[in-house]
């Protein structure tokens, strides 16, 4: 019973870790599609001033 409990628990930090690591992909896509965006707003509005 006890080998059982084990696996059980094993299986539920798996599982967690798993969650975690696809939460962390996600908030790195999200800050790299961010800072992309900041970098080419600043670009434009370089190239804007510039135009002037």
């Amino acid at each position: 019973m006890i080998h059982l409990s084990v696996a059980i628990g094993r299986f539920f930090e798996a599982l967690f870790y798993a969650i975690l690591k696809v939460a962390g992909v996600a908030a790195a896509a999200v800050a790299g599609i961010a800072l992309t965006g900041a970098i080419l707003f600043w670009v434009a509005r370089m190239l804007i001033v510039r135009g002037r």
